[in-house]
């Protein structure tokens, strides 16, 4: 392993920025009757989020479990609660959602 320094660190932590993760959880509405519909849909909403800059990493759980997918925003928290809100599986009742603030490094993202 690299030998990481303690003045590394602090230059490191000094690049740091403000992000939101949230954390999907199943609604009221899981079972509800056009789930695969609806669930398309909100998947479509990520691309176009993704597309646009303001979600920055999509995660669906895959396991069967009472979270359902996590994602950071690149937004405030405003404007990451007015994008889950209009969520169509959120409005459907499937999901429902908390909101973190968190920090990270710009650029940094999932290995390929």
């Amino acid at each position: 392993m690299p030998n990481i320094t303690d003045d590394y660190m602090k230059q490191m932590l000094a690049t740091t920025k403000s992000y939101f993760i949230m954390t999907l959880k199943a609604g009221p509405n899981i079972n509800h009757p056009d789930l695969k519909q609806i669930i398309w849909e909100h998947g479509r909403r990520n691309f176009e989020l993704r597309a646009e800059g303001l979600l920055s990493i999509v995660c669906p759980v895959t396991d069967e479990a009472d979270i359902q997918g996590y994602g950071i925003f690149n937004t405030d928290v405003e404007a990451t609660k007015k994008i889950l809100d209009g969520d169509p599986a959120v409005i459907a009742g499937i999901f429902i959602y908390d909101v973190y603030p968190v920090r990270s490094f710009p650029g940094d993202s999932l290995p390929k």
